[in-house]
């Protein structure tokens, strides 16, 4: 998945006809003193662009009353990292700012179309209680959830967008409003194969207007190559520069704080082997899928990529042999082993395809690897060698 900015997803927003409040993005402290002269007044807020929900409790929003205000918040933002309930505790680096005219709040709305899985089709989810965290609403406060399910043989039709404005409480121009904002999203989510798209809140001003006072964009990683707009705005300093690099390999990697590292083919089987880490005392140091079809050279950058990480302590191989041989996995480790200079005790589980000659080859190689018996011996080595060792 990839993230957009905040000015980016209301620049999106704009071209599709939905209502934003002016605003300019910022580098630097007189560039954001320049957009305040800019922009109407008599209050602005500045907002830090991060890739990551909470900023406003975490000090990323500020509200001002002055073009000085304005650059004071910049420059106490720019440069720094902004750590929030959505970020590890070093936080996401703080490289631009969005400076945006203030707006006369009456209340606030929580919009959104996503994906239903289970029956294949695009619900719409809309709150009266806007600006909250709608997993908290929803598990709180139910009856505050309005849904609407879309067919995907006729799309979101006018009479679902009504039901919507009646539960929220809209009336008069609101209603044509809303249901014009609620197809521009539709509409979004189709044609630039998005993720998510979310507006929280949706603003009703003072006047009776409807306003996107935020906005967020998750671009479906699957559809960049149709995206190369899209594409363009991806900003590689808010991601983990782990996972962008697994990313350059065909790699699912995703960081977490343990020391003992996994290497595992398939999702299922990856969330299975960090479970049993965790049974038997240990903490995994990441989430990563070599996938059904791993080569060689794809084992080799998951070691280093592995080996790139000071925290780890052991690394965990954990291969189910169906579209992939055994033997080939087996191959691709011991040269990973010896071509990346892996320092660390490294335990293999082999099962399926050619797991026996497999083993006799990790067996051979003479290398310090250990060949578990099963899954649970593999998760009770590499817990036991993590703890008992250190890098050499």
């Amino acid at each position: 998945m990839m993230n957009l900015h905040e000015y980016q997803s209301k620049r999106i927003f704009a071209e599709a006809g939905i209502p934003v409040p002016a605003g300019k993005v910022a580098a630097t402290e007189a560039e954001a003193v320049a957009a305040a002269r800019e922009l109407p007044g008599p209050v602005w807020v500045v907002k830090a662009q991060v890739h990551a929900g909470g900023r406003g409790k975490a000090g990323g929003v500020k509200l001002c009353h002055s073009a000085a205000e304005v650059g004071a918040a910049a420059k106490g933002m720019l440069g720094g990292r902004l750590v929030t309930p959505q970020t590890d505790s070093t936080g996401l680096p703080v490289n631009q700012v969005y400076v945006e005219s203030g707006s006369a709040i009456a209340r606030e709305i929580y919009l959104s179309p996503l994906l239903d899985r289970e029956r294949g089709r695009i619900a719409f989810i809309a709150s009266a209680a806007g600006g909250m965290n709608i997993e908290e609403v929803a598990a709180r406060e139910p009856d505050k959830i309005l849904r609407v399910d879309v067919d995907p043989a006729v799309g979101l039709q006018g009479y679902q967008c009504r039901r919507l404005a009646f539960g929220l409480g809209l009336a008069g121009r609101q209603i044509a409003e809303f249901e014009r904002i609620a197809r521009a999203l539709y509409r979004l989510y189709l044609e630039r194969d998005l993720a998510l798209i979310e507006i929280n809140p949706l603003i009703v001003t003072r006047e009776g207007g409807l306003v996107a006072l935020d906005a967020k964009i998750n671009v479906d990683a699957n559809a960049l190559f149709r995206q190369p707009e899209l594409v363009a705005l991806r900003d590689p300093a808010q991601e983990d520069a782990m996972e962008r690099e697994a990313s350059e390999h065909e790699l699912n990697y995703v960081s977490l704080d343990g020391n003992i590292a996994c290497m595992v083919n398939g999702a299922g089987l990856a969330m299975a082997t960090m479970d049993l880490i965790k049974l038997h005392g240990g903490e995994p140091a990441n989430f990563l899928d070599v996938g059904g079809t791993a080569t060689a050279k794809r084992v080799t950058a998951a070691f280093r990529l592995i080996l790139s990480n000071a925290r780890v302590r052991a690394i965990l191989v954990n291969i189910f042999g169906g579209i992939v041989r055994c033997d080939v996995i087996a191959e691709g480790i011991v040269q990973a082993v010896k071509s990346a200079g892996v320092n660390l005790p490294v335990v293999v589980r082999l099962e399926g395809t050619n797991a026996d000659t497999a083993r006799a080859l990790l067996a051979a190689s003479r290398l310090a690897i250990t060949v578990a018996r099963d899954l649970s011996d593999a998760a009770t080595q590499a817990v036991r060698l993590a703890q008992a060792g250190s890098r050499r």
